[in-house]
């Protein structure tokens, strides 16, 4: 257990600063205690993870510009993304999007910025071990998003040994124009407004699912039995996101799910063709829009007739999103304990746009492409008995 007396969770308000404030927290240790310092963030994409690497940027310059004995050479890092001092002290950038990168390394200690949208195994199963060599410290800086993990994190700061808890709000921020953040919640909704400007946790405020604790099912995922059917979601992607295959079964449970990227086509085809004979699905959705078009026809060209296509609009994903956040509502569909799945449903977001309707997806710099496939999946899985016996596929 962690019980340096540098750690601490932070929640704070919009614009309040949190990202400058992590980046002093980082520099300051670095030049007392020389070592190897991380920020961890959500994403590449993430503002916030631009923001502070511009910040360390410009700081390193005006570290190394004080004195001209120093060579600043090599000791920005761009691809790598790495800060090297001129005492020794090394930060470095890492992101959650793969927790298994944050294994290995032995650091001094580390701010975790946007830790509320993060999946708790980034913490648990792979950064808390990273700083044990050296008794590190941890900062945890975000904004609430319900009383999910991170709140429990917060909540026991207080009371932990060597912990520090913070709370700040958007009024805190000297440099904010107060009577512009009142405008602000004159037109929010009182929920909304003490989450995301006055860092409170509020239990599933501005979140669109609710209850999906109570829908995990440990005995999930499980193997196929006699006499199901089963339906897909299908959601493409190929880089920077994740092309995702989700399967229901007849009994509203997600059976199975495969999450992969940054493969090509070909081995795309054969993953979704793996998994559509496995599990004999007798019908599923796949994602049409963009690259979903062509790639549907491969499939198809493949046999695999079981997939139609969906074309995503606005109104066509809030029907689908609100169609699900129902069920969990309801709780008439099961999930296994997946952590990446319950992070991305949990951080999941509504914006309410100009014309009245809304607007879903993820927070900027998170996925929420195990989302979309489930959605889709629960979608055909509402229209089953659509799907008649005589269309479902030879799979011999």
């Amino acid at each position: 257990m962690i019980t340096h007396p540098g750690s601490g969770a932070a929640f704070c308000g919009r614009r309040w600063g949190k990202t400058l404030a992590g980046v002093e927290r980082l520099l300051m240790f670095a030049f007392r205690d020389p070592g190897l310092y991380w920020w961890v963030g959500l994403s590449w994409r993430s503002a916030s993870m631009k923001r502070a690497w511009r910040l360390l940027k410009l700081f390193a310059r005006k570290i190394y510009a004080a004195d001209p004995s120093l060579d600043i050479a090599g000791k920005i890092r761009e691809q790598d993304k790495e800060i090297h001092l001129p005492n020794g002290a090394q930060i470095w950038l890492r992101t959650a999007e793969n927790p298994e990168s944050l294994a290995g390394e032995g650091i001094k200690g580390a701010v975790v910025d946007e830790f509320t949208l993060m999946p708790e195994v980034v913490w648990t199963e792979y950064l808390e071990a990273t700083l044990l060599d050296h008794d590190g410290w941890v900062l945890f800086i975000g904004v609430p998003k319900g009383n999910n993990w991170a709140a429990h994190i917060w909540r026991n700061a207080a009371s932990r040994a060597g912990w520090n808890q913070y709370r700040f709000t958007t009024y805190d921020n000297p440099f904010m124009d107060a009577a512009k953040i009142d405008e602000i919640r004159r037109e929010t909704s009182a929920q909304l407004f003490e989450q995301e400007y006055l860092a409170a946790v509020l239990d599933d405020a501005g979140v669109v699912f609710r209850n999906i604790r109570a829908c995990v099912d440990k005995s999930l995922p499980q193997a196929q039995r006699n006499g199901a059917l089963y339906y897909g979601g299908l959601d493409w992607a190929q880089l920077n996101d994740f092309t995702v295959v989700a399967v229901m079964d007849n009994a509203g449970r997600l059976v199975a799910m495969d999450r992969f990227n940054q493969v090509g086509w070909a081995v795309q085809y054969d993953r979704v063709a793996t998994m559509t004979r496995r599990w004999k699905l007798t019908g599923g959705y796949a994602e049409l829009n963009s690259i979903g078009g062509p790639n549907l026809e491969q499939l198809q060209a493949k046999g695999l007739r079981a997939w139609r296509g969906f074309t995503t609009t606005n109104d066509t994903k809030s029907a689908i999103i609100q169609a699900l956040a129902l069920a969990f509502e309801q709780e008439t569909i099961r999930i296994p304990n997946d952590p990446v799945l319950i992070a991305e449903l949990e951080a999941f977001e509504a914006e309410r746009l100009p014309s009245g309707r809304w607007r879903y997806g993820a927070p900027d710099g998170m996925h929420d492409d195990t989302v979309i496939a489930l959605a889709l999946a629960w979608e055909a899985y509402l229209g089953g008995n659509k799907y008649a016996p005589a269309r479902v596929e030879n799979y011999a």
